[in-house]
């Protein structure tokens, strides 16, 4: 986990987050649980993005991040899910090298063209979908707009459940607002309390 105390600090006096989507382009999954086409991942991709936009009060970021103004940009992160190929993020097994790490994140928020709607804005960045352990990892991430800067990044891992393949791994984003909301931001507050 990497938390800028400064920038979190003005994060939280800020009434308004971008929500730029879920990534997917630095994401491995197991041929296991998702033996699909090319199109029919692709497709999951957006579905996954539209539960954030459909369903906002079943998956509330505002209430969450504790934001009263949410607006959502998701063309760059859709353009770089379109462009990723199944057989390169397919594996028997996720092994420790096809994680990614607080530098990797950074590096990869350096890339991404950033809208300047506003100061700061969150994305979810897909590690690993997992079938074999029933698993999903994803680093939930925030940046300021302007530099790039990450202000938060933390890796959430957590388990799926439901029914059919998008609902099944759609849970993982359900649960990781869920912790957020109830767990992981006062956890944040308290060590930029703890650091003034």
């Amino acid at each position: 986990m990497f938390l800028n105390e400064k920038l979190f600090t003005d994060f939280l006096s800020e009434k308004e987050i971008l929500w730029l989507g879920i990534d997917f382009s630095k994401a491995k999954f197991t041929k296991k649980g998702f033996d699909i086409s090319q199109d029919n991942l692709r497709q999951l991709f957006n579905e996954w993005n539209l539960l954030i936009i459909s369903d906002q009060k079943k998956y509330d970021i505002r209430l969450s991040f504790r934001k009263p103004i949410m607006s959502y940009d998701l063309s760059t992160l859709s353009k770089r899910n379109r462009s990723i190929r199944l057989s390169s993020i397919l594996r028997e097994h996720i092994h420790l090298n096809d994680l990614l790490d607080e530098e990797h994140i950074q590096q990869y928020i350096n890339t991404i063209e950033m809208p300047q709607q506003h100061r700061f804005a969150l994305l979810f960045i897909v590690e690993s979908f997992d079938a074999v352990s029933k698993t999903g990892s994803v680093w939930v991430t925030i940046a300021e707009t302007a530099t790039k800067k990450i202000v938060l990044c933390e890796k959430f891992i957590k388990l799926p459940s439901g029914f059919g393949t998008k609902n099944y791994w759609g849970r993982i984003f359900y649960n990781i607002l869920f912790d957020i909301k109830n767990y992981a931001f006062y956890r944040w507050e308290n060590l930029v309390s703890q650091e003034q």
